[in-house]
């Protein structure tokens, strides 16, 4: 009979040592897979399209009067206080009338697989741009959609 008890305990001594084994193998952190594909941010100066501002804002805490501008993406990466941001994502943008530079402010590149994440609501259609009212008429959204990627350019009420 002693041999039978030794026997057990011994079998249950080793099955209650497997996980143990187990987790001290496991010491690694798994890789994550990519779940989307990177952005193709372009690397230069590129024109975006032409917007309509509503109203007069702010743009980098200077005055931008209410009218039509065409919106020019410069190589000009943007100082980002958000821990983890990509630094070519966040670049300035230049508001003109005709050659002369208006204002410019800070955009936020958003690859079309990702605005879900960072914008509610449907986006403007390829090509295309649109500004709306946010917070209140706090704020004012110029979103811009074009080459694949979602330009968002948030610009403080005057």
């Amino acid at each position: 009979m002693k041999p039978t008890l030794l026997t057990g305990a011994l079998g249950l001594l080793l099955v209650g040592m497997a996980p143990v084994a187990s987790l001290a193998q496991a010491k690694a952190p798994l890789t994550q897979p990519n779940s989307e594909a990177a952005a193709n941010v372009p690397a230069g100066e590129l024109a975006l399209g032409t917007v309509k501002v509503p109203k007069g804002v702010k743009a980098d805490g200077k005055p931008l009067a209410a009218g039509t501008y065409k919106v020019r993406l410069t190589a000009q990466e943007a100082e980002s206080k958000a821990s983890g941001a990509t630094a070519s994502y966040e670049r300035y943008v230049e508001f003109l009338q005709g050659t002369t530079v208006k204002g410019r402010e800070v955009v936020s590149i958003v690859p079309s697989a990702d605005i879900g994440k960072v914008a509610k609501g449907k986006g403007p259609a390829p090509g295309t741009a649109r500004t709306e009212k946010l917070r209140g008429d706090d704020y004012v959204r110029v979103w811009i959609n074009r080459g694949g990627n979602h330009y968002l350019i948030h610009l403080a009420a005057g």
